[in-house]
């Protein structure tokens, strides 16, 4: 059984690289400086969240049900992986549209709305 493989350094937090991989049949080794998938370097939270969002075929709504987590903090997970991979989210314009598009409709409380646009 093998260990997970850890994607940080213990300790200065950057992130590590793999620098030989070993094959277990023939006992084959490759050395070199490998990187890491952004993916694999998401948090366990992070992971999660993902695997129910693709779960969930991207609908808000049922990643909503399935973690009991209101719609923005879906959206801020969201935006969280999203910068994690490093992308950028939309810009601000589009956010604060998307807001109060959210606020019209009801999908929002007023104070949901103020909170998401501070934090933006």
């Amino acid at each position: 059984m093998g260990y997970k493989v850890i994607t940080r350094c213990p300790i200065c937090d950057n992130k590590l690289n793999v620098t030989q991989l070993n094959c277990k049949k023939c006992g084959t080794k490759i050395e070199n400086d490998f990187e890491f998938s952004n993916l694999v370097c998401l948090t366990k939270e992070q992971l999660n969240f993902v695997e129910v969002f693709i779960k969930c075929r991207g609908n808000i709504k049922d990643v909503e049900k399935e973690l009991s987590i209101s719609y923005p903090t879906v959206r801020a997970k969201l935006d969280e992986v999203i910068q994690s991979l490093g992308y950028s989210t939309r810009s601000k314009t589009e956010s604060d549209k998307d807001v109060l598009d959210m606020l019209e409709k009801g999908e929002i409380t007023p104070d949901e709305a103020i909170k998401m646009l501070k934090n933006e």
